[in-house]
């Protein structure tokens, strides 16, 4: 058995992704009304600057951290936080960035490898394996391993960040590629064009999702679903195209005029698929600026009436976004609206605990981040009041249905200024980055309300494809006289129904 060292990365504050200064919430605003947020107390001897997050059959949650420890932490729910007991299990990993438990084991995603750690007696792991190290690593400061949930079958999914100054100097293998780990410690390349795909998971129909960070050829952080033999628009990782089983199939190095899936380059090279958009672009600044691990509310109601859908994490703004998908053409695609500020440090990590609250790991990683601390846990809890939100936006043939979570007042839900709508696009390019460019106005041109009263039909002509629709209500209140708590939506259009 094996035992990787740890080695300690020095944290970079980089301009590029350097957070405002002052904290985004203040206890006591509306948010805290419906979902409220509980510190955990970590002890002085531990630097929770959480990678990952997990739960044992026992009630008890694992996290892991880029400083290579693993810690279990007793009785996460209690609100009597005296009773939260933290217990270091292991150490000695290299920056932990994933974590699964498979029965009573855990498997750990470190910088170098996937590995196994197991514990006679529950409290601390006493043995260290290792599942796979194919993809190896050269020292690069960029060379992040993210994972690695597991499919029905027993596969692991690891996604690799391209190397420092957009992967082109990354001497390990694989960079800017998913790859999947068989139970056998087989690696198979999956997909490819990720930039900095920090966290990854299933969604309850077995789909598996990543979110990506704003940089070269990313234009503002996205979401994507994985399917296999995909290419995601970063060029770095198509130096292992010829080594993939997507030799031929995938493009082994960037043509100039690439374009989405379904359309032809300008090149018109035949045989050579241009990159797939992601199911939803997040705006920058107004939504996050650092996306990380996207998790599924699978509580049945305990987190609201949310169920089913979504939930992201941003390390810079130190908020949880959420997101609501549906099937367009076979392509998901769909709305991200604005969920939950004012958390003591970046969220990068997401889990929902047994008792239906989530459970938010965090860590500023010498980057920065909004709320002040470097690191800590924090658990969000539904008050069971319900909040006055869009629950959902789904794109029609003629404009999009807006549901709501409360009965509407039909005075302001009905009157055509309360609905106000901008759509963008933005630059593909190798700049880090892209602003919103052709910026347009668009024109509601009729408002229909359903006989419940809960959801509202938009027409709105000259809709587009590759294009964020910028929803915004003015004035609409619930029959009870709440008003809209997250008044804006942002909806990617990718496809036709």
């Amino acid at each position: 058995m094996r035992r990787t060292l740890l080695l300690v990365v020095p944290a970079l504050l980089l301009a590029a992704v350097a957070a405002p200064s002052a904290p985004p919430n203040k206890p006591g605003t509306p948010e805290d009304k419906h979902y409220r947020i509980v510190t955990l107390p970590v002890p002085k001897d531990c630097v929770l600057e959480v990678g990952g997050l997990d739960f044992r059959k026992d009630g008890k949650l694992l996290a892991c951290t880029r400083r290579g420890e693993v810690w279990l932490i007793a009785n996460p729910a209690a609100e009597d936080l005296a009773q939260v007991k933290f217990t270091r299990f292991a150490s000695g990993l290299h920056e932990a960035l994933g974590l699964t438990i498979v029965g009573d084991d855990v498997f750990v995603s470190q910088r170098p490898e996937l590995t196994k750690l197991t514990s006679k007696t529950g409290d601390e792991a006493d043995g260290f394996s290792t599942v796979c190290d194919k993809y190896g690593v050269s020292g690069d400061y960029h060379e992040f391993a993210f994972g690695a949930p597991r499919d029905k079958d027993g596969n692991f999914y690891i996604t690799l960040n391209v190397g420092f100054g957009g992967g082109h100097q990354s001497k390990a293998p694989w960079r800017g590629w998913c790859v999947k780990v068989t139970p056998k410690g087989e690696m198979i390349p999956f997909a490819t064009g990720l930039r900095s795909p920090n966290g990854l998971s299933f969604s309850p129909d077995g789909d598996l999702f990543y979110c990506d960070n704003q940089g070269e050829w990313v234009a503002t952080c996205k979401m994507h679903h994985i399917r296999e033999g995909e290419y995601y628009g970063h060029p770095a990782g198509l130096r292992w195209v010829k080594d993939s089983p997507f030799a031929g199939k995938i493009p082994d190095k960037h043509i100039s005029g690439m374009l989405y899936d379904g359309q032809k380059g300008k090149n018109g090279v035949e045989g050579m698929p241009p990159h797939v958009p992601p199911c939803v672009w997040f705006p920058y600044g107004r939504m996050g600026q650092s996306a990380s691990e996207p998790r599924w509310d699978t509580t049945g109601g305990k987190f609201g009436p949310f169920a089913g859908q979504c939930f992201v994490g941003d390390q810079t703004n130190s908020v949880i976004m959420r997101v609501d998908l549906a099937k367009v053409n076979g392509r998901y695609q769909g709305a991200c609206f604005p969920f939950r500020e004012g958390f003591e440090c970046g969220v990068n990590r997401l889990i929902f605990g047994p008792d239906g609250s989530l459970y938010a790991g965090h860590t500023a990683r010498g980057w920065g981040s909004r709320g002040g601390k470097p690191y800590g846990l924090q658990r969000l809890v539904y008050t069971g009041e319900l909040p006055m939100e869009i629950h959902a936006m789904r794109l029609t043939q003629d404009g999009f249905d807006l549901t709501f979570t409360k009965p509407l007042d039909p005075d302001t839900a009905q009157a055509l200024k309360a609905y106000s709508m901008q759509s963008f696009t933005h630059n593909y390019w190798s700049t880090y980055g892209s602003p919103e460019v052709d910026k347009r106005a668009e024109k509601v041109e009729k408002v229909r309300l359903s006989d419940d009263r809960k959801k509202v039909s938009l027409t709105i002509d000259g809709l587009k494809k590759g294009r964020v629709y910028e929803l915004r209500l003015e004035g609409i209140k619930s029959a009870d006289g709440a008003a809209v708590l997250h008044p804006v939506g942002y909806y990617t259009l990718n496809e036709f129904p």
